[in-house]
């Protein structure tokens, strides 16, 4: 049985639940629904499995804020053993353009607060990060930290689902191929 730890970055409370810097959360909450498994908080994380042809997906949302993800995923982490290459961080992303999404092993945190955590956190930055692109404010406009933390406008919500339902693909995507690889490895 293979695990793998997929975590959405984002900030416990009303406040912050539709905000740009919670896709991470609003994702998994999608997915939870799809599995049909449901979060139960334990303490500082909110956290659920589902079972996918005889391997453990974890699905996990630190509820501590956005820049002490970390200790959650180390906890998740050491508890079912899971190396940072079976780690899916999914996160917001100034650097890329509202809608746009891309798969990224390891590199740098950009400035991520969330993400600085984690790889200090696990002391690895070899994770896998799904990067949901929420572009950034107009030049002179607010600051990023601003920008992050308002709700989407109307137009981006009305595309939410189609970029949700992408972002599911994307994650279910990287289990199979990932299981594939760590199979051939075992085998080897």
């Amino acid at each position: 049985m293979i695990h793998f730890l997929v975590v959405g970055l984002g900030n416990p409370g009303e406040k912050y639940k539709n905000t740009r810097h919670n896709i991470g959360f609003m994702i998994l909450d999608v997915l939870a629904n799809q599995f049909g498994v449901t979060f139960k908080d334990v303490k500082k994380y909110a956290e659920t499995t589902h079972t996918w042809e005889g391997d453990k997906i974890h699905l996990l949302k630190p509820l501590e804020f956005m820049n002490l993800s970390g200790k959650a995923t180390q906890t998740l982490a050491k508890l079912y053993k899971i190396p940072p290459s079976q780690i899916l961080v999914v996160q917001d992303e100034v650097d890329l353009p509202f809608g746009k999404i891309k798969n990224k092993i390891g590199g740098g945190t950009a400035g991520h607060n969330g993400l600085k955590d984690i790889v200090a956190k696990l002391g690895s930055q070899d994770f896998h990060r799904l990067r949901f692109g929420i572009g950034k404010p107009e030049k002179g406009g607010m600051e990023v930290a601003d920008f992050v933390l308002q709700n989407f406008n109307a137009e981006e919500r009305s595309q939410l689902p189609t970029l949700m339902g992408e972002s599911i693909s994307k994650i279910e995507d990287w289990v199979k191929t990932n299981r594939i690889l760590i199979q051939k490895e075992s085998k080897s």
